[in-house]
Formats: C-alpha cells, sequence, structure tokens
C-alpha cells in the first residue's frame, strides 16, 4: 500500500521549518489505494491550520492536535483557496529496492519542502519502500466533484472491474462504489452499463460455453469429446441456432442476480464494517461471498434451467416455461435445487482467488509504473481482468463440473440422488484427476474475447447513459 502525502509548496528555496502529522482517516474511495494521509505544513501553515481548527471544528479540549479527519482538513484547502495538485513522484533513485532518508530530503527539496532527518526518517516508517504520491495543487477546490484524471478518486475507479468484466460467471466480489455515486445515481448506470455488456458477451461466447456444459456432461475417457467435434455436433443435430440454446436464460438471470447480490452486499458490509471505514480485503471477500450465496440461492433455478436448456434435443423443450413445467412434474420441486452445494461452495474460491489475484495485479502495478501515469490504460485492465478470472475459474472448476453434472442427472439418465462426494469419487475412479476439469479448454478459450467485448460493451453504453467517471 502507498502513503498519500499532502503538502503546501514553499515560494521560496530557503530552508523551510515544516511540521508532519498523520491520519488514518481516509475515505473509502482513497482507502483501496493509501493506509495513511501523511501531511507536511509549514510552520506558519501549521498556525493558520490550527485556528481555522479550533474555530471551525469542535473538540475536546485534550483532543490531540497531531490527529486531523480527512475530509476536515480538504475544507480547510477550499475555506482558504490553497491551491493543490496531483504529482507522483519516485523516490527510489538508486533502484535499491528502500528509499533512505536522504533521497527522501532531496526529492521533498525539489518541490519546496524542507525536513529535518528525523521527520524524514519518521514518515518514511509510515511509507511504501517503492514510493509515495503527492498532492500539491488545483484539484481540491471543486473535490469530490472533479472529473479530470489527475483526481485520485479517478484513478480507483479505473480499477473496478466486476461491472466490467464478464466471463459467463457472476461470482465476482461486487464493485465499492462511492457516497458520490450514490447520491448522484451513478451506481445503478454503472449496473446497468454492466448488465447490457455482459449479456452481448454472453451472447457471443455462448456456442464455447454450450460446448463447456456437453463435455462437462457426456465427456469421458470413451468419448473424448473436442471443441470442434462437439460443435460439429450441435450444428449436426439442431442446426447452427442450437449453439445458442440456453442464453436466453442466462442473460434473463444478469439483472436480478447483480442487482440482489449489489443490495446483500451494501447490507453485509453495513453489519461487519462502518461506513466510515473501508472493508479490507479479506472483509470484502467475506461479504461478497454472502451477497454472492443469497443471490445464488434465489435464482439458482434459472442455472438450472440454463443447464438444462444447454443439453436439450431438438423440439424437447417448446421453450422457458415449458421447461421449468416439464421439470417440475417430473422431477419435482427440489430438481431446481441440485447441484446447488457444490455451487455454493465454488462461490469461495471463485471470489477468493478472483479477488486477490487482482488486487495484487492492481498494486504491482501502481507500485512499479504508477508514476507514469493515472490512467492505467485498457490493455492493462483487460490483462488483470482475464488473468484474475481465469485463476477464479481455475480454482473452483471441479466444483463446477460436478455442479453441471448434478444439474443435469435427469436429462442424462444418471442416478437422481448421487451426491456431491459421491460423483466426485466416481469421476475420480473412473476418469482420474483429468476427469475434474473436462471442458476447462472451451471454458479457457471464451475468457479473452468475454473480457473484451464486455469491456468495449460496457464504455461504449455508458457513455450513453452518461456516466461521466471512470
Amino acid at each position: 500500500m502507498l502513503s498519500l502525502c499532502l503538502y503546501v509548496p514553499v515560494s521560496n528555496s530557503d530552508p523551510v521549518e515544516v511540521e508532519y502529522f498523520e491520519s488514518n482517516s481516509l475515505p473509502s474511495e482513497l482507502k483501496s489505494l493509501f493506509n495513511k494521509l501523511s501531511v507536511f505544513l509549514p510552520s506558519q501553515e501549521f498556525s493558520t491550520y490550527q485556528r481555522w481548527r479550533k474555530k471551525t471544528v469542535k473538540r475536546e479540549e485534550n483532543d490531540a492536535d497531531v490527529q486531523l479527519e480527512f475530509d476536515e482538513f480538504v475544507q480547510y484547502l477550499q475555506d482558504y483557496e490553497k491551491d493543490l495538485k496531483l504529482v507522483v513522484k519516485s523516490l527510489d533513485r538508486k533502484n535499491a529496492g528502500r528509499v533512505d532518508a536522504k533521497e527522501f530530503m532531496q526529492s521533498l527539496w525539489e518541490i519546496g519542502v524542507h525536513i529535518s532527518p528525523r521527520h524524514a526518517e519518521k514518515a518514511l516508517n509510515s511509507m511504501d519502500k517503492s514510493g509515495m504520491i503527492t498532492i500539491s495543487s488545483k484539484d481540491w477546490s471543486s473535490y469530490p466533484m472533479v472529473e479530470k484524471a489527475e483526481n485520485i478518486p479517478e484513478i480507483i475507479l479505473y480499477w473496478k472491474h466486476s461491472t466490467i468484466f464478464d466471463v459467463g460467471e457472476n461470482l465476482m466480489v461486487p464493485d465499492d462504489f462511492t457516497i458520490e455515486e450514490k447520491m448522484t445515481g451513478m451506481w445503478w448506470r454503472h449496473l446497468v452499463a454492466g448488465g447490457a455488456a455482459g449479456a452481448v458477451s454472453r451472447t457471443v461466447t455462448a456456442p464455447l460455453d454450450r460446448v463447456k456444459v456437453m463435455m462437462q456432461v457426456y465427456g469421458s475417457r470413451t468419448n473424448n469429446m473436442c471443441i470442434m467435434s462437439g460443435l460439429m455436433q450441435m450444428i449436426k443435430e439442431g442446426g447452427t441456432r442450437s449453439l445458442w440454446r440456453g442464453n436466453g436464460v442466462n442473460i434473463i438471470k444478469i439483472a436480478p442476480e447483480s442487482a440482489l447480490k449489489f443490495m446483500a452486499y451494501e447490507q453485509i458490509k453495513r453489519l461487519i464494517g462502518s461506513d466510515k471505514e473501508t472493508l479490507s480485503i479479506l472483509e470484502r471477500f467475506a461479504a461478497g461471498s454472502m451477497a454472492g450465496v443469497m443471490a445464488q440461492s434465489t435464482i439458482y433455478p434459472m442455472e438450472v434451467l440454463k443447464t438444462r436448456l444447454a443439453l436439450r434435443t431438438t423440439g424437447q423443450y417448446s421453450g422457458i416455461t415449458d421447461c421449468a413445467k416439464q421439470i417440475f412434474r417430473r422431477e419435482g420441486l427440489s430438481a431446481f435445487y441440485k447441484g446447488y452445494i457444490p455451487n455454493m461452495l465454488g462461490i469461495i474460491p471463485y471470489a477468493g482467488i478472483d479477488l486477490a489475484v487482482y488486487e495484487t495485479l492492481k498494486n504491482s502495478y501502481l507500485q512499479q509504473y504508477g508514476t507514469n501515469s493515472t490512467d492505467p490504460g485498457v490493455l492493462v485492465l483487460l490483462a488483470c481482468g482475464t488473468v484474475s478470472s481465469t485463476c477464479g475459474q481455475l480454482a473452483s472448476y471441479p466444483l463446477a463440473l460436478v455442479r453441471t453434472r448434478m444439474q443435469a442427472q435427469a436429462a442424462t439418465g444418471g442416478s437422481q440422488n448421487a451426491t456431491m462426494s459421491s460423483l466426485f469419487r466416481q469421476i475420480l475412479q473412473t476418469e482420474g484427476p483429468a476427469g475434474l476439469y473436462r471442458g476447462l479448454a472451451p471454458n479457457f478459450l471464451k475468457v479473452i474475447p468475454a473480457v473484451s467485448i464486455s469491456y468495449v460493451v460496457y464504455e461504449q453504453i455508458k457513455t450513453q447513459l452518461g456516466v461521466t467517471s471512470r
């Protein structure tokens, strides 16, 4: 994590006594990047700030002056019309993997801040060893409505990915929306744009998704189905249109699942955190996983319908409603929850690995290349989203395969009472460990086009909806 360092520029080059203090009270949109706020103020400026604070902010008599609230400090900058600007400064000039006090003091001297070795050592102890971010002029006067890329919340918005990247599995941890986005209604525009992008992405990659389901259910050592043979088999049986069987349900379930997961995530965050503090990665994972379980529990019958429709033969069902009626009539209500347990268990490795990998890649990029640009660029975002989604799917794939086989038991004539553990044993005994990854090739093959298409469509739709951030 990086440390956010604020300073007020000094007009002359003479050494100026500087006061230094820290705060942990960063707003939510900043805490995902920074773990601490460090402030350097010339002594004269600090005296002005203290007078403003005593007059404006009600404090206890024994409240320490070395603590400050971020929003309070921004208000001071606005009241006194302080002109600040975002600058990214690399400190490790020797490429030694660490920053010493002399390098730090030299970097600050170049921007007009003169501090003592004692203050330099104190500041370095709280900062990331690879560098810091300083803020030095224009944009605070319109905070938080600034829409330039130099605004720090804008940098963070670039890195949201669960409303942008759709690979057909809605198991990601939801995005955190800022207070501003919630108050202005931008949050639902993001969700609508993400849902529409997901619909287009899933439609384009639907043939690969259906091949994956066919290989998961019918693939074996004796029936070593591959991508091309699966596609040709489906076209021969039902024509080109058959490649999109099950895609209708896959699209319909996007909206209710996204809405339910978002609402559940917001409520769970309030229970395990507070409105003033950003959740840690572990807390976000826990909240996202619980929200995913709630959303999936509600729409799970649609997952079963999707699998049955993808496996159907020509003329078997006249549509989604007819499929649901036949399943209910022949197998009862419980059939709509076959495979529920492995599906819920699959949320944990998928969401956890996806979130951890994405955050790791994001932080690594910012530490190494964050000094050059606030915008990571399309290719960086696509690469991070593709790698994290791929890792998440790889970790949860065996559970997804068992879930699909349980959903398809009646359709394939297998035992309708097979449990998750018995299916695992059966697959390992008859097919070996490789059997748990049947259909993995088309599943991975669709990740790059799915991520790319959903990103492009998302960008186009959000523009039409008037979404100005990100």
